[in-house]
C-alpha cells in the first residue's frame, strides 16, 4: 500500500537528486589539461594554436604555479636553449616592463638588473628574466583570454574514483564537485601528479639509490662534498637541549633518525619553502607580525648559530622590480622546512593542507623571530625589522604566496627514464623534445645528528652540468599503463636528475612540447605512441622550441 509520507519523502529526495544532477556539468574537449601550473598554460596556448578543443581543469584558483607565485628570480641556465612558448612568457616580461607605467615603486634604471649568471634585462633578445609575481599572473591570464581558453578553477580531481579507463585509455576524469570532463587525450600538469596516479600510472616517490640507475649524486649524501651552501660545514651547533646532555631531549627541527647509508635509497623529498615578496619600501611594506601557532622555542637552532657569528641571513633575498626580493632559502636553517613534507604527495587534500599551513606558521613564524626575538643580534633583527610583505602581492591571500614551492613530489616510472647519465651526456637522448641547463640541484631532505654528537643538513646537492636534452619518452607512460596520457611536469626521472629539470622555463617548455605531441596524435587520427618522432621534430622546431645546444 502507498504511505502517503513515505511517499512524500520519495519525492522530495528525487527532486533533491536531480536538482544535483543539474548543478553537475559535463564538459568534452580534445585535450583535457589538469592542473593550474605554468606548463598548463603553455600547453593549452599550444593546443589551441594548432586548433583542437582544449579544457583547463585546474585545482588552483590562481594559474601559473609558482611562476606566479613568488619565483620571480628565474632559475633560467642557459637562456639560449629556452625556445617556443617558454621564450614568448619571458619576452612578455620584458615587454610589460618597458613602459614607465610598470615601475611604481622605483625607476628602471633604478632596477639593478641582476639576475642569475647574466643580466635579467636582455635587450637584444627583448626577454627578462626577473618579474613580480602579479606580472606573471597577469601574463597567464592574457594568454587564457587571447586563446579564448577555457578554464575550470578550483576543480579538485576526485583521486579514488574520479578516472574512467577503458582498453588502457582515459575516458573522463571526474572532480569533487562531480563535475565529469570527457576527452581524447589528458595531460596531467600537476606538480603532483595526481592524475597520472589515480589512472593507474607507475611513479617513484623518494630518492633512489645510486645503484639503480648508475648514479653518484642520487640517494642519501651523508659526507663530505665540493659544494655545500646550506649546511653547518663551517660551524658545529650542538644538538640538545641541554648542550652535550641527550637526556635533554633533543632541539625542534632536528631529527633523532639514522640518516642511512651514503648512497642509499629512501623515501624523503627536497624540502618545500614559499618563495615569499618582500619590500623595504614604507609606503609597500606590510611588517611581520606574529602568526597563530607561533612557538618561538621552534627557532632555539637558529639563536645558536647566530651564536657562533654567523651573518647570512639576507644572503638570498634576491632583487626583483619595484623595489622586492623573490626570497628563498639560504643556510644551515633557512626558509625549508626539512623534513616535514616526506607524506606530502600521497597525502589527502586535507592532509596537504595542514602541510601547507605547517609550513606557512613556521616561515611566517620565523621572519617574526628573526624581526623581534631579542636574542637574535642587533644588526640582523633591524635589518629584517626594514623587511615586510609585499602590500600589492596576493592580496587576496593576505599577501602571502598562493602556492607552496613542491620542488619535487611523484616523479612517473615512464617509456624512458631521465637520470644523471643523461643530465651528464654520459647516455644519449634518442628523441629529444626539449632542453635544459640549471645545476643538479636538490635542497635539503633531513637535518640529524653526526656520530661527532653535532648538527647537519643532508640532501643539498648543486652539480654545474651543460646544457642537456629531455626525451619524448619521459613525459609518456609505458603503453601497458595507459595510451593517452602525458606527464610534462611530474615527468619520468631520477631523484637527482629532476633537480635540473625541476625549473619553470622548462616545464613550460615540456608543456607545449606535450601538446603538440597530442595535437599532432588528433591531426593524424593515431596513438600517441604511433607518431613518428620526426614529424614531433619537425613541428617543435617549426614553433621555436630548440632541440640542441649551439655553443656560442
Amino acid at each position: 500500500m502507498f504511505n502517503e509520507k513515505g511517499g512524500f519523502i520519495i519525492l522530495i529526495v528525487t527532486i533533491l537528486f536531480l536538482l544535483g544532477c543539474q548543478n553537475n556539468s559535463e564538459k568534452k574537449g580534445d585535450v583535457i589539461i589538469y592542473g593550474g601550473t605554468s606548463a598548463a598554460v603553455m600547453a593549452a596556448v599550444q593546443i589551441a594554436k594548432m586548433g583542437k578543443s582544449v579544457i583547463i581543469v585546474s585545482p588552483d584558483k590562481h594559474l601559473g604555479g609558482l611562476s606566479a607565485s613568488g619565483l620571480g628570480y628565474t632559475d633560467s641556465g642557459d637562456k639560449s636553449v629556452i625556445g617556443g612558448l617558454s621564450r614568448e612568457f619571458y619576452h612578455r616580461v620584458y615587454t610589460h616592463y618597458q613602459g614607465p607605467a610598470a615601475w611604481r615603486w622605483e625607476k628602471m634604471e633604478q632596477y639593478g638588473g641582476k639576475g642569475q649568471g647574466s643580466p635579467a634585462i636582455d635587450g637584444d633578445s627583448r626577454t627578462m628574466w626577473i618579474f613580480e609575481p602579479h606580472v606573471a599572473e597577469e601574463i597567464f591570464e592574457d594568454l587564457v583570454n587571447e586563446y579564448h581558453l577555457e578554464v575550470f578553477r578550483e576543480e579538485l580531481l576526485d583521486r579514488s574514483h574520479g578516472v574512467t579507463l577503458k582498453d588502457g585509455k582515459i575516458q573522463s576524469i571526474k572532480t569533487l564537485t562531480g563535475n565529469i570532463y570527457q576527452g581524447k587525450i589528458f595531460i596531467d600538469a600537476t606538480y603532483e601528479g595526481d592524475l597520472m596516479a589515480a589512472s593507474g600510472v607507475s611513479y617513484h616517490v623518494g630518492r633512489e639509490a645510486n645503484s639503480v640507475y648508475g648514479e653518484t649524486w642520487n640517494g642519501v649524501q651523508i659526507g663530505n662534498f665540493p659544494i655545500k651552501h646550506h649546511d653547518f660545514h663551517e660551524i658545529n651547533i650542538n644538538p640538545y637541549k641541554i648542550p652535550d646532555d641527550p637526556k635533554s631531549g633533543v632541539l625542534p627541527l632536528i631529527s633523532t633518525e639514522d640518516p642511512g647509508l651514503r648512497g642509499s635509497g629512501d623515501q624523503k623529498i627536497q624540502a618545500y619553502c614559499f618563495r615569499t615578496c618582500l619590500t623595504k619600501n614604507e609606503n609597500n611594506r606590510i611588517p611581520f607580525i606574529r602568526p597563530a601557532g607561533y612557538d618561538s622555542s621552534k627557532y632555539e637552532l637558529q639563536i645558536r648559530i647566530f651564536n657562533t657569528g654567523w651573518r647570512r641571513t639576507f644572503q638570498k633575498f634576491d632583487p626583483i622590480p619595484n623595489a622586492k626580493t623573490d626570497v628563498n632559502n639560504y643556510g644551515p636553517l633557512s626558509f625549508d622546512n626539512i623534513g616535514m613534507n616526506y607524506d606530502y604527495p600521497e597525502a589527502t587534500y586535507q592532509r596537504r593542507e595542514e602541510i601547507i599551513k605547517e609550513h606557512e606558521i613556521y616561515q611566517k613564524g620565523l621572519l617574526y623571530f628573526i624581526a623581534n626575538d631579542l636574542r637574535v643580534p642587533m644588526e640582523v633583527r633591524k635589518e629584517m625589522q626594514q623587511w615586510g610583505l609585499s602590500k600589492d602581492e596576493f592580496k587576496d591571500n593576505g599577501n602571502w604566496p598562493h602556492q607552496i614551492y613542491v620542488r619535487e613530489a611523484r616523479r612517473m616510472i615512464g617509456q624512458a627514464i631521465l637520470t644523471e647519465n643523461e643530465i651528464t651526456g654520459k647516455n644519449k637522448v634518442l628523441h629529444p623534445i626539449a632542453m635544459g641547463s640549471y645545476n643538479m640541484d636538490s635542497h635539503n631532505t633531513q637535518r640529524y645528528i653526526k656520530p661527532d654528537g653535532f648538527v647537519e643538513n643532508e640532501g643539498d646537492i648543486e652539480v654545474q652540468i651543460p646544457p642537456y636534452q629531455v626525451d619524448l619518452g619521459s613525459i609518456l607512460p609505458k603503453k601497458s599503463e595507459c595510451k593517452n596520457l602525458l606527464v610534462p611536469v611530474a615527468l619520468s626521472s631520477s631523484h637527482i636528475a629532476y633537480g635540473s629539470i625541476r625549473m619553470e622555463p622548462v616545464f613550460m617548455i615540456l608543456g607545449q612540447s606535450a601538446a603538440t605531441v597530442a595535437a599532432l596524435a588528433l591531426e593524424n587520427n593515431q596513438e600517441i605512441a604511433e607518431l613518428e618522432y620526426k614529424k614531433i621534430r619537425a613541428k617543435l622546431i617549426d614553433d621555436g622550441q630548440v632541440l640542441e645546444y649551439k655553443k656560442p
